[in-house]
């Protein structure tokens, strides 16, 4: 077991992202197309965190054209360019689901002063 965690150690990011839970943030996420990369943008607010070491990851909810998009990405991937916080979220939940079902407004979080 402890030659499994020394290999997962080597895949860990040195410095990992600093966000929370309700914080909008924007990821770059290399894309691959046939022979062809590109780097696409995704925002929106992370309703949730689960998981530790190299298995780590987080869920990001955005509304685009009136649908609710939620993408799970993984923290320590190699795909996973770069996690910036747009603004910081004032939650008391370390899950954020009930989002799913509001509208509008109502799905908004508060921003941290």
């Amino acid at each position: 077991m402890d030659a499994l965690k020394l290999i997962a150690a080597d895949s860990v990011k040195a410095e990992a992202p600093q966000f929370g839970i309700g914080d909008t943030v924007k990821i770059s996420v290399n894309i691959r197309e046939g022979q062809r990369e590109r780097i696409q943008m995704f925002e929106g607010t992370v309703i949730a965190k689960r998981g530790s070491g190299v298995a780590e990851t987080f869920t990001v909810r955005r509304v685009s054209y009136g649908v609710g998009v939620e993408r799970v990405f993984p923290l320590h991937s190699p795909n996973v360019r770069d996690v910036q916080v747009v603004r910081r979220g004032k939650v008391r939940r370390a899950k954020l689901y009930y989002l799913r079902d509001r509208v509008g407004k109502a799905a908004k979080v508060k921003e941290q002063v």
